[in-house]
């Protein structure tokens, strides 16, 4: 059998390995145009920024090492332009000498990659990108030998964030800039707004619906009409599917633009298969189409894919888009789907916003924000996002892993998860998040969201179950003031017939109320998701009482 993968990154090698282990006596050959293999993208913004000393630490694996350990003949600066399926050939173009060989194959698989969205943008040769170890190196060198003050970063996805803190610890004064109207768009806009309103808090500098126009070597031009003197510009507004050769030879395409493939990563030609960043793989819970550009996906589906050709049996599952990163001391970590995401599908969505400490706060514990969504319906989990500094990806993972597997939510007060003071609180954020939701799903515990306390009319009234200085300090107008430990006496200021909407700090406090009230008698009673601490915090609070609380009009119509 002769193997061509087309591609020696992650995806290619990965199915190469697994490819030889299936079959000691293939020939596999990889064809690349880069002079770099196997190396670690996700690594390269710390090398940037000084964390990673060498960048060969990013490329362990050369040519040398996959020729005498797998007998796998990889060939650097080669370019495949052509694929013949009929004959069962590649066109191969060597970027050194320019000159063109044909090459036979019984098996192929493309994995190609993704590239960086460039935007159209007038001077965007000015800008560099980072998605190659020729761009980690430039823009190091750049940084090394130029010495500039300031740079700009546009985007603010996970590469954007990373290489925010990258350039920081280079001494350079660095702007995030965003066209959407958030920050990390594949957020919900809650979380969004929250997570903008933290790392601003730590002196980070972004600014929203803003958009690049022109790029110079000493300044930008906005959409404003501003004009930004700088001496750098990274551009991080994403990656797109290298997918021209398989579009040529009339490979078929799904519905993001990349390559449309089966579980076993058969393509629509026979015997040629892909993986990596190059395809389209499909949701775990929905089983629509969904494209991830990332290491852990493509590590697996070019493993599935190497199996495959060789008589293997691998499929893919779906994915999840679990995701994490961090910026300083912030930990972002999300999994499944979004609040958003499942209301367009039309599922009846349960979120709580869950804020609990990662272990107790005499051991140091931070607080993180865990949004959660479940479907009411059934009472499945469906997906998180957690803001925090510590132990979020624990709890990210967690919570992937209970999606993988189907979980209820009254499931998750099951799960025996390890606890000493150092690494968790008895009661963990996770089963308490399950908890939460559960009550409200199971137990009449009915939680809302501030963009939908419009939702439920004019007829409520708003309880602040904190403490008199607390409520004085800030509140959400309209708001009354009844502390909790003084609301079993004073049951006659609420009417009945409406609906009670209670909050306290952080939705905890408020829950208690909650049960009160109905233990009184009140039928119609809501506790706010993420109380009073995440009001204030995407209504741009987040040192409490610095401003009175908007109004529930401004918060429906502001921020959502």
């Amino acid at each position: 059998m002769k193997i061509i993968i087309i591609g020696a990154v992650a995806a290619g090698t990965s199915a190469a390995a697994k490819a030889r282990r299936n079959n000691e006596f293939a020939e596999i050959v990889i064809y690349d145009r880069d002079t770099f293999i196997s190396y670690s993208s996700c690594g390269m913004p710390y090398y940037i920024g000084g964390q990673v000393d060498d960048i060969d630490d990013l490329t362990p694996r050369d040519v040398e090492f996959f020729k005498s350990r797998y007998r796998i003949n990889i060939k650097t600066s080669h370019e495949v332009i052509d694929i013949n399926a009929e004959s069962k050939t590649v066109t191969v173009k060597d970027l050194e000498n320019n000159n063109i060989l044909v090459d036979t194959y019984d098996k192929l698989v493309i994995a190609t990659g993704a590239r960086a969205r460039v935007p159209n943008i007038k001077g965007i040769n000015n800008a560099f990108c980072l998605r190659s170890i020729k761009d980690a190196q430039d823009i190091k060198h750049f940084a090394t030998i130029n010495k500039p003050k300031t740079a700009l970063v546009v985007g603010t996805g996970f590469i954007g964030l990373e290489l925010y803190e990258s350039l920081i610890k280079l001494n350079l004064d660095v702007t995030l800039l965003e066209q959407e109207d958030r920050i990390m768009p594949t957020f919900d806009a809650d979380m969004s707004k929250y997570l903008k309103e933290v790392l601003k808090a730590k002196g980070v500098k972004i600014r929203t619906s803003i958009q690049v126009i022109e790029i110079s070597e000493k300044y930008v031009k906005l959409n404003t009409g501003e004009i930004i003197q700088t001496e750098m510009v990274v551009i991080a507004t994403g990656v797109e599917p290298n997918v021209s050769l398989a579009k040529s030879v009339g490979i078929i395409l799904g519905k993001s633009g990349a390559i449309k493939v089966d579980k076993h990563m058969k393509t629509s030609i026979k015997d040629i298969y892909a993986c990596g960043d190059c395809v389209e793989t499909f949701s775990m819970i929905t089983g629509k189409p969904m494209y991830r550009a990332m290491g852990t996906i493509a590590n697996k589906t070019g493993r599935i894919a190497g199996d495959v050709i060789t008589g293997g049996t691998l499929s893919y599952r779906g994915g999840l888009g679990t995701s994490v990163c961090k910026v300083f001391e912030t930990t972002i970590g999300s999994t499944g789907m979004t609040e958003a995401e499942a209301i367009a599908l039309g599922i009846e969505v349960v979120v709580c916003h869950n804020i609990k400490p990662n272990r107790p706060l005499y051991m140091d514990g931070r607080e993180m924000v865990i949004k959660a969504i479940a479907d009411k319906k059934f009472g499945k989990l469906l997906g998180a996002q957690i803001i925090g500094e510590y132990g979020v990806d624990k709890r990210i993972d967690v919570i992937a892993t209970l999606i993988t597997y189907e979980a209820k939510v009254n499931e998750l007060f099951d799960l025996d998860l390890s606890y000493a003071p150092p690494f968790s609180t008895a009661k963990d954020p996770v089963v308490y998040t399950g908890m939460i939701l559960n009550n409200a799903i199971n137990e009449n515990r009915q939680i809302v969201t501030i963009d939908n306390i419009q939702k439920l009319g004019d007829n409520i009234q708003l309880v602040d179950v904190r403490t008199e200085h607390e409520y004085n300090s800030s509140h959400i107008e309209g708001a009354i003031n009844i502390p909790h430990d003084m609301l079993r006496e004073k049951l006659a200021l609420l009417d009945k017939d409406k609906i009670i909407i209670v909050y306290c700090n952080k939705g905890v406090t408020g829950n208690a109320a909650q049960n009160i009230l109905l233990n009184y008698g009140f039928t119609k009673v809501y506790n706010i998701s993420g109380g009073h601490k995440f009001y204030n915090g995407v209504t741009n609070q987040i040192d409490f009482g610095s401003r009175d609380g908007a109004t529930l009009t401004s918060i429906n119509t502001e921020l959502f």
